[in-house]
């Protein structure tokens, strides 16, 4: 016996099909379109916005690359000289 499979999502998304994905509100996602950090087309005779599937998990995957760095960053900011070079021997 089979399993009754799920449906797969289709090639595009609407804005609030991409806010529920991400936790966020439509106006939110309105706003990562509008600034371009979220790449979207306009389709349709009223220009209505979609988010490609690949263009999503794209921008899901940058931003858990940038929190990465950010955290480096950080770390690298509060380390010590010590802890970054390790104790040297004054040379007599």
């Amino acid at each position: 016996m089979t399993e009754p499979s799920t449906p797969q999502p289709g090639r595009f998304l609407t804005l609030t099909d991409v806010a529920e994905v991400l936790a966020l509100t439509a106006a939110e996602v309105v706003a990562l379109v509008r600034s371009g950090e979220l790449p979207a087309i306009r389709l349709g005779a009223i220009g209505q916005w979609r988010v490609e599937h690949a263009v999503l998990e794209s921008f899901i995957a940058d931003k858990y690359d940038e929190a990465r760095r950010m955290a480096l960053w950080n770390e690298a900011q509060s380390a010590s000289v010590t802890e970054l070079f390790g104790e040297r021997r004054s040379r007599r």
